[in-house]
């Protein structure tokens, strides 16, 4: 190949394990850079990997021992790159082509305002990127153009809750439900392809879907995966203090690949969980059936689907006989009702209300549940959390020891688990 001798070393590495990933290839070069008048070799890395081409590398810009790193949009501390053309891979078959664009593109940005590296003084660039981001007004991200998209986007701006709000339309062309949205131009509302639209969020939320035409629930699944792979480090990295929600299905799963791609601390990463039907089910008790309870002692908790679990706190409210007579009721009501876009869009936007104005509101969201009811494994079902800033505060605790509760969430941690052992994040 002509462009091989531009490559000063080339390592194989086999089943190397580096952001959870299985990587075939790295490669190592040297990258030209001018700045203030001089010329610098810095070392570039490209990791192929084993979803090559369908997946883009991983790349990180290598710095010598007397440059630091110029942690900003585009650079995470660790050197990685975060770069629209890496986001929005379009299965390039031969890595030199690759080679030759990310080289072209880095360069373009070098030579913008925010360099890549400096000299000397430390930390001065990383500093002024992080504070940044504290001082930003209630900034909302909504990650997907489709209904649940366009559904969460419309409800988050008629509540008022967000000052910004960015729609990342990731569709080609047209196809996406977006346009509209332009046409009538919502105030405060943003439309973009470039995931750095989105940087110093205070809520992302992904509503993203993979429309693969895999046969398999374990192909869906995967095929949504590989999706997160390529989206979750960047949207992590432009809003490094952001709480992650998760709309995307399974719901349970998604979150759980997110929690892993993302590096975020748990409480930082929830799913929409169980909150539409709790919040249904609470209005149904009160608001339908007309009982003599305030509605607020009653969750639906565990996974979403058939499998989801009704549960009381540990208040006494009424004799148990007549909790269950009301919860079977309750559940008859709530099981014709379906989930539209609009109503998890509704959902949705309660849920980020309570953690951009820091309320401390009760929500059943899918949480990292290991400890809980006994379980032992990493998977996250919806349980009653506190929300506010920080995402998930605390977990309520029900006093009552329920053992039909605790065996059925058992059940649903076990399956869970064991389908994400089977993924390939």
């Amino acid at each position: 190949n002509p462009h091989s001798e531009k490559l000063s070393t080339l390592k194989m590495s086999i089943l190397l394990n580096i952001y959870n990933v299985c990587v075939l290839l790295l490669f190592e070069d040297m990258f030209l850079l001018s700045q203030i008048g001089n010329t610098y070799n810095i070392p570039i890395r490209f990791w192929i990997l084993d979803s090559h081409p369908f997946a883009p590398p991983i790349c990180f810009l290598k710095p010598t021992a007397n440059m630091e790193i110029s942690v900003g949009k585009h650079v995470d501390a660790q050197g990685r790159i975060y770069l629209p053309y890496l986001q929005n891979w379009s299965h390039v078959r031969s890595i030199w082509i690759f080679y030759r664009k990310i080289l072209k593109k880095l360069l373009i940005l070098n030579s913008q305002d925010n360099p890549l590296f400096f000299l000397g003084v430390s930390g001065i660039n990383s500093k002024s990127w992080a504070n940044h981001e504290n001082k930003t007004v209630n900034k909302v991200t909504v990650v997907g153009g489709g209904e649940l998209g366009i559904a969460c986007t419309l409800a988050i701006s008629a509540k008022g809750i967000a000052d910004r709000l960015v729609l990342l339309d990731l569709s080609e062309g047209t196809k996406g439900a977006t346009m509209d949205l332009e046409i009538f131009n919502l105030p405060n509302v943003e439309i973009s392809k470039d995931l750095s639209a989105s940087a110093h969020s205070k809520v992302v939320i992904f509503t993203v879907n993979s429309l693969g035409s895999s046969q398999s629930y374990l192909d869906v699944v995967q095929s949504n995966v590989d999706m997160f792979r390529a989206l979750v480090p960047a949207l992590g990295h432009y809003s490094q203090h952001s709480v992650l929600l998760i709309a995307s299905q399974p719901v349970e799963i998604m979150t759980y690949v997110t929690w892993k791609l993302s590096a975020f601390p748990a409480n930082r990463v929830i799913g929409i969980g169980c909150n539409l039907d709790s919040q249904r089910l609470q209005y149904i008790i009160t608001n339908v059936l007309k009982a003599q309870t305030s509605g607020k002692e009653v969750w639906v908790i565990g996974e979403q689907g058939e499998d989801k679990v009704l549960t009381w706190s540990g208040q006494e409210v009424m004799s148990h006989t007549s909790q269950v007579q009301l919860s079977n009721r309750a559940m008859e009501l709530l099981r014709v009702k379906g989930q539209r876009s609009w109503s998890v869009g509704l959902s949705v936007a309660d849920m980020v209300d309570s953690i951009v104005n820091n309320k401390k509101k009760v929500h059943s969201v899918s949480t990292l549940a290991k400890g809980y009811y006994d379980i032992n494994s990493e998977v996250f079902l919806s349980l009653p959390c506190i929300l506010g800033i920080s995402g998930v505060s605390e977990v309520i605790k029900t006093t009552l020891k329920e053992d039909t509760v605790s065996e059925k969430l058992q059940s649903s941690a076990s399956s869970i688990h064991g389908l994400q052992q089977q993924l390939k994040l």
